[in-house]
């Protein structure tokens, strides 16, 4: 009997040995798929944030470069935001003509109706006395930037007078801070040189020495690009607004009085 009982009883350990092993490997294998499905999930994940993270830190480190690199007189204006532009409205049909209007609503005369009195004839037209001949003023140079003006403002009320006058427009973007800046100044203010711009052009001073976004777009509108500029950026413009010359591109003439005037005498 006591060899039966031993041996039923090494069956029965046996049999709960057996039992355990499928168990613990399930319970691996479970483990081994949630793992497998995490690292993919995270795979799935992490590429798209990982590249766009690199991204943004790659461009922040060219920008913070390029502003610590930058040469005595030049300014860094960041690349124009696609996001940002403006919307291009959607045509409509043009307002018809005051006179369609006017003959739209006006009811027909019915028939058989009188006409009205005859209008009475235009008076005389009375000949203006004769007036001396205007003389124009010529505007006194204001050296520096003016960080509050409204840059846009001023560059269409200047292309509205050279459409009128056929003079050429001069955009001169700088900083006050701006050594270069401050030597054009002076040139531009000395007798012969203030005569040759108030003679041919409007000229229209715009300040991105304080980083003015919209006087950025300006800059961009008509200088192509961003990045490092040399100060005083100089563009002359013709009286429809088409770029003449850019000194972003063909580079600054002499600060002096020879060198800007040979300048504006070129373009003018």
């Amino acid at each position: 009997m006591s060899s039966r009982a031993h041996r039923s009883a090494r069956h029965g350990r046996r049999s709960r040995r057996g039992l355990r092993i499928p168990v613990i490997a399930a319970g691996v294998a479970t483990v081994a798929a949630l793992g497998a499905a995490w690292a993919g999930t995270q795979a799935l994940r992490s590429p798209g944030s990982t590249a766009a993270s690199a991204a943004a830190s790659a461009s922040a480190s060219v920008e913070a470069q390029s502003r610590t690199e930058l040469a005595p007189g030049t300014v860094f204006v960041p690349p124009a935001d696609p996001s940002s532009a403006p919307a291009t409205p959607s045509a409509s049909a043009p307002a018809p003509p005051a006179e369609a209007r006017g003959s739209a609503g006006a009811s027909p005369s019915p028939a058989g109706s009188k006409p009205g009195p005859a209008a009475a004839a235009p008076a005389a037209k009375r000949e203006p006395a004769a007036s001396a001949p205007k003389t124009t003023a010529k505007a006194a140079f204001a050296p520096g930037y003016d960080s509050a003006a409204d840059g846009q403002q001023a560059l269409d009320a200047a292309l509205r007078a050279a459409a009128a006058d056929g003079k050429q427009v001069l955009l001169d973007f700088g900083a006050n801070w701006c050594g270069n800046c401050k030597a054009a100044d002076k040139v531009f203010g000395q007798p012969a040189t203030n005569a040759l711009l108030n003679d041919s052009y409007h000229l229209v001073k715009i300040d991105i020495g304080s980083q003015n976004s919209a006087n950025f777009s300006i800059l961009r509108k008509y200088s192509s690009g961003g990045g490092s500029y040399k100060m005083p950026v100089l563009i002359v413009l013709s009286p429809p607004g088409t770029v003449r010359t850019d000194t972003h591109q063909s580079g600054n003439p002499a600060l002096t009085a020879d060198g800007l005037g040979s300048f504006l005498r070129q373009w003018s």
